[in-house]
Parts: C-alpha cells; sequence; structure tokens
C-alpha cells in the first residue's frame, strides 16, 4: 500500500547526476558548465581536467558520475555519450559580516550553487 513510483523524468538514452550545496556562486558555476555543454564526454572531460577554475574538479566528478550511471545502470554506450545538459542553480546564501568603522557592519554573502549534468547517448545514423 506505498506509493507509487515516479515517471523516469529522462529518456531512454539519457543518464543524469548532480550535486547540491556547492561552495562556489553560481555564475562561476556557469561558467565551467557552459564550456562543456554539448559536447562529447572525452572532450568535455580532457577540458575540465586542464581548466585552472577551482571548480572545474567538483564539475569534472560529477560528469564521471553521470558517465557510470550511463554505463551500470542504463546500459548505455560510453564511447557516443555527450553532454546534453549543465543546469545551474541558485541553493542557500550563508550571510557573515565583518566589523566597520564607526560601529558599523559590512555584508558578507557566502553563495552556493547546485549543478545537474544529463548525458545523452548519440542516435546511430544509417
Amino acid at each position: 500500500m506505498g506509493k507509487k513510483s515516479a515517471d523516469r523524468p529522462l529518456s531512454d538514452n539519457e543518464a543524469m547526476a548532480s550535486i547540491k550545496q556547492l561552495r562556489t556562486s553560481p555564475r562561476k558555476l556557469n561558467l565551467v558548465a557552459a564550456s562543456i555543454r554539448g559536447k562529447r564526454v572525452e572532450t568535455a572531460l580532457a577540458e575540465l581536467t586542464f581548466s585552472r577554475r577551482r571548480v572545474a574538479g567538483d564539475v569534472k566528478k560529477v560528469l564521471e558520475a553521470a558517465i557510470a550511471n550511463a554505463e551500470n545502470n542504463h546500459q548505455l554506450d560510453v564511447d557516443r555519450l555527450y553532454v546534453a545538459e549543465a543546469t545551474v542553480g541558485k541553493a542557500l546564501m550563508m550571510k557573515r559580516w565583518r566589523a566597520r568603522a564607526r560601529g558599523r557592519v559590512g555584508k558578507i554573502l557566502k553563495p552556493f550553487s547546485n549543478l545537474r549534468v544529463v548525458v545523452r547517448e548519440l542516435e546511430e545514423t544509417a
């Protein structure tokens, strides 16, 4: 008498991985995510490996998780995968303050963000 299982939000040739509460601003994360959107998985991994941005390591981890999900859970061919979506969203905002002159405070905002990566298998063309 449990609840019904939810329908799969992705199609049969897609796999997904996500990370929540990533300690970087969405604007900075979106720059890295935009650099891998639409690229083949091997190219995207190579680009993230040699990227100089700090958050590229976390994006690479999520992409590798999506590839592993595609291979192990959905039996997709790893050689034909590409990054279909890489979406970034806002998460919580840590609020801190710093003492300033004359009894005032300076607001410090420390943003967090969410990342969702969807890989899709290329269709065979005849």
